[in-house]
This record gives structure tokens, sequence and C-alpha cells, in this order.
């Protein structure tokens, strides 16, 4: 347990899904964690799963889906170098240069954490976000989050500096 948090909840599974509004569009979708600023309610991520849909495979070009779970609201996809990023996962077909569909790549940040690890973030405000955006595609993909944590009561000055800290990266 992390310091300066007690947990009110046991463990939480949420599950959400994003679906791009038109092929190869930035989209992205809220989930309200339905957590009680009054009472400094936290949600402490124990692991996250992300499955975005395949890209499409187009003879000589290359295609992907990308998928994103951040803390706070984005504007343009976001990497795993940012703070608000949790997770991040991609699927690629290369196929520049190919008569056929081409070649299929799949690369995910941890999807669950080395048990040694407490957790993995802290989400202080209410709401967390998921991204996703195609490349090349002929149709809008989707993406499918699994959400793992549990509630927990911050102390003041620790849920001040969580709030603060998660506002500031965004």
């Amino acid at each position: 347990m992390p310091k300066g948090l007690k947990q009110t909840s046991s463990l939480i599974v949420i599950g959400s899904r994003v679906v791009e509004t038109g092929p190869n569009t930035f989209t992205q979708a809220g989930v309200d964690l339905q957590l009680n600023p009054l009472d400094n309610k936290v949600f402490v991520v124990q692991a996250i799963n992300l499955d975005a849909s395949a890209p499409d495979a187009i003879a000589a070009t290359d295609t992907g889906v990308r998928m994103a779970l951040t803390t706070t609201s984005q504007t343009t996809f976001p990497t795993l170098a940012s703070t608000a990023c949790l997770a991040l996962a991609s699927r690629e077909i290369r196929a520049a240069g190919y008569v056929d569909g081409g070649v299929g790549f799949e690369q995910t940040s941890m999807e669950t954490p080395p048990s040694g690890l407490e957790y993995i973030g802290i989400i202080a405000t209410n709401d967390f976000f998921l991204q996703i955006q195609g490349g090349a595609n002929g149709t809008g993909k989707i993406g499918n989050c699994k959400l793992y944590g549990y509630r927990a009561r911050a102390e003041a000055s620790v849920y001040a500096a969580l709030v603060q800290s998660e506002v500031l990266s965004s």
C-alpha cells in the first residue's frame, strides 16, 4: 500500500471501450471512476490490458492502430514519455513495397506489472481517458480496455499533491 493512502475497496475491474469516429481519426473517450473528491478518494491502478482492433491488411500500404490510457484528457495521441500515459498499445502491418498484405507487428507497454510492483499508477481526478487512432485504414477501429485496481482514501496533503501533479501533467 502506498504511503499516505488507505485502501477502501477490494479489487475493482473496469471494462471500457473507445470507438474511432472515422478511419484514421484521433478519438478519445472518458471513463468516470466515480471518485468522491470531498473524501480525498483516488484509484490505485494495479494492471491495465489494452486490446485494439487489427489494422487493415492492404497490399503495398503500411497500416496501424494505436491505443492509449491516460489519467488526463489529451488533444493528440500520447507517448509513454508523457507522465499522464499509463499504458500504450500499437498494432501495425508493414506492407509498403510488397504485393501482398505485408507482415504484422504488435507492441504494448507492460500490461501486467511484475509481482514486486505494488501499483503502476494513481488516478486522483474523477476520470481516465482512452485514445485510439488508426493509420491508413479503410474503416474506423475499436479499442477495448480492462483496468484493475482499488479505491483508496488519501491523506489531505497527499491528495493535494496527487491532484496537482495529475492536472499539471495534462
